[in-house]
């Protein structure tokens, strides 16, 4: 009768521990949602609707975008950035990091066993005098928390979303070294054709000075207008110092961009060629909609929500009783290790409940919703920007192009005062101040193209960034993030 009394007794015992479980169940708080003020509400179209005429759902940025602009050194240090920047190696042990965290979530998910030894020795006097006792009991312990209310699991689907969240923040850090590397090269060029055009000016000045002193010998100009020549020459000349001393900082710039240490940049053959080699390539804007899973910063941010999601879960799990299941099996040999061992084994069960904790759970799962919507709000913020900053590169590709057309009218006519007044001067209807002038403003007006080249490309490239450079979450991004809210 003692086997069957123990059953009743045992599922008795069984029932009130789950009555128990459900009571304290109802005693956790609900699951709070996410303020209705960070979703977020993406537009149908871009606002600049000219600038983004090639725009389409099959209007894909090419992965190797740089490519584009037809500069084999570009590539070269776009790729070497790619493979050797310290920021991206950065990135890349974050990933690392996140993918051991994930290990150790998955983990606690499985039973625990391990193989153990005591060992023990007494000396102790008894009614039949001073005895010694000597035993040893090897042993294997086994321990399994079954997740009951999703708690381990949370916390595994939590680290499994960080984890995809830092692959994708190593791909915008990627994303962002390349445009950085691209922006770097093209400004060292745009630096050396303003130097190669500051020298050809200066040697225009210098024909113009020796000429004005050859009048000055035999008196055909006055000497006033030798120190204007003279001024307009050292003018040129002190330009040239800053943009060589730009142009070795930039190329510092690009070095370390590349991973590579500071060098010397060879100027005394830049003769601005390679500027001008430059492709002004078409880049396609895709529709707002398909933004969110083309830029992997956004991606990060909303895998790093659905991350805050999971966590937030397990904390309310930890309202819930937690049940552990334990079991030993060993071997004990009292005072030989061949004489009559003893089979040992337990099995064991524990249920621990929360009643008092004067307040810890609660704080923390106040901690655990503020950091969701601190996430849910860093989410609706980056999908913001990333619209900004396409339509600011939409609205470049069209005004700048105007700009640079404007220029380049500009200086079409400044050419031809200058030679207007470079025919009168040397007519005697004018003086050397109104070829001067012109000369001046010939050259300003050249400095202003090279300028807007540069910003048109410079906006190209920060186009090409803003759409995602050719990334694409498929690898990265599960089926359970959250779903980003589009206009009607």
């Amino acid at each position: 009768m003692t086997g069957p009394r123990l059953l009743r007794g045992s599922a008795c015992t069984t029932l009130t521990a789950l009555g128990m479980a459900l009571l304290l169940a109802g005693c956790a708080p609900a699951l709070r949602q996410a303020p209705a003020d960070a979703a977020v509400t993406v537009p149908s179209a871009w606002a600049q609707t000219e600038a983004a005429a090639t725009s389409g759902p099959e209007a894909v940025v090419p992965a190797a975008w740089w490519q584009a602009f037809g500069d084999e050194q570009l590539n070269h240090y776009v790729q070497a950035a790619l493979a050797r920047n310290a920021n991206l190696q950065v990135a890349g042990t974050r990933v690392a990091a996140a993918r051991a965290q994930l290990a150790a979530a998955d983990a606690a998910l499985q039973p625990n066993l391990s193989l153990g030894t005591n060992v023990g020795a007494t000396h102790t006097l008894t009614a039949s005098g001073i005895t010694t006792s000597r035993s040893i009991q090897p042993q294997l312990q086994a321990s399994w928390e079954p997740d009951l209310w999703g708690r381990l699991g949370d916390r595994s689907t939590a680290a499994d979303l960080q984890y995809r969240a830092s692959q994708a923040d190593r791909d915008a850090v990627a994303l962002t070294v390349a445009a950085t590397t691209a922006q770097a090269y093209v400004d060292l060029l745009g630096r050396e054709a303003q130097l190669a055009q500051t020298r050809q000016t200066l040697q225009t000045r210098s024909t113009a000075l020796q000429l004005a002193r050859d009048q000055e010998s035999v008196g055909y100009i006055s000497r006033l207008q030798v120190t204007q020549a003279q001024a307009e020459y050292e003018a040129i000349q002190g330009q040239i110092p800053p943009l060589e001393l730009a142009i070795a900082r930039q190329y510092n710039a690009l070095q370390l961009l590349a991973g590579d240490v500071p060098a010397v940049r060879d100027t005394a053959a830049a003769d601005g060629q390679g500027f001008a080699r430059l492709q002004m390539p078409v880049v396609p804007a895709a529709l707002p909609s398909t933004l969110l899973r083309r830029r992997p910063d956004l991606v990060q941010a909303e895998l790093n929500l659905a991350a805050s999601d999971a966590g937030l879960r397990a904390s309310r799990a930890a309202y819930l009783p937690q049940l552990n299941l334990s079991a030993s099996a060993g071997r004990l040999f009292v005072n030989a290790l061949q004489y009559n061992p003893i089979n040992v084994w337990s099995l064991g069960a524990s249920a621990l409940a929360p009643l008092f904790d004067g307040g810890r759970l609660d704080a923390q799962y106040d901690t655990a919703t503020a950091q969701r919507d601190q996430a849910a709000y860093a989410y609706r913020g980056a999908v913001l920007s990333a619209l900004g900053d396409v339509e600011n590169a939409l609205v470049g590709v069209q005004r700048l192009a105007e700009q640079e057309q404007a220029a380049e009218r500009r200086r079409a006519v400044l050419a031809q005062t200058l030679g207007y007044a470079k025919d009168r001067y040397e007519a005697g209807y004018a003086s050397y101040l109104e070829q001067i002038d012109a000369q001046r403003n010939l050259f300003q007006a050249e400095t202003e193209l090279v300028n807007l080249r540069q910003s048109r490309l410079d906006n190209q490239i920060a186009l090409y960034r803003a759409l995602g450079g050719g990334w694409s979450a498929d690898a990265v991004l599960p089926a359970t993030a959250v779903q980003p809210v589009a206009a009607d």
